[in-house]
Order: C-alpha cells, then structure tokens, then sequence
C-alpha cells in the first residue's frame, strides 16, 4: 500500500468538501505531508466507505467530473 491516495483528481466537491479524486479533505490534504504513516493509513482505509456515504465515486485520471 502506497502512503497517497492521490490519483491526480484534486478537486474539492463544493456540497461534501471531499477530494473528488481520493475522497480526503482539505485539511488532510494540507496535513498529509506532516502526518506519520500509521496516520496516513488509518485516514486511507477510511476513504471507500467516506466516499460511498457521500454518494461519490472515486474520479479516474482523465475523466473530468462537473462541479454539481
């Protein structure tokens, strides 16, 4: 497991605040170079199931999404 999500897709959704991409939040993305991996991986294994709540798919690189 990589310790990035981050696929390319940095986009804020404006309703849900999450990356359209990886599913994180600002804060998180701004923290990311600071947090430890132990951090990083317990934030990872929570982005499926955040993104899903939100009826959000993870965005593929080169497939733009609207702001809606």
């Amino acid at each position: 497991m990589t310790d990035s999500p981050c696929n390319g897709i940095c986009q804020l959704h404006p309703q849900t605040g999450l990356c359209r991409g990886c599913g994180r939040t600002g804060a998180e993305i701004g923290a990311w170079g600071m947090l430890g991996r132990a951090e990083r991986l317990s934030i990872m294994r929570t982005l499926p199931a955040r993104m899903s709540q939100a009826s959000m798919e993870p965005a593929k690189p080169g497939k733009r999404r609207d702001a809606r």
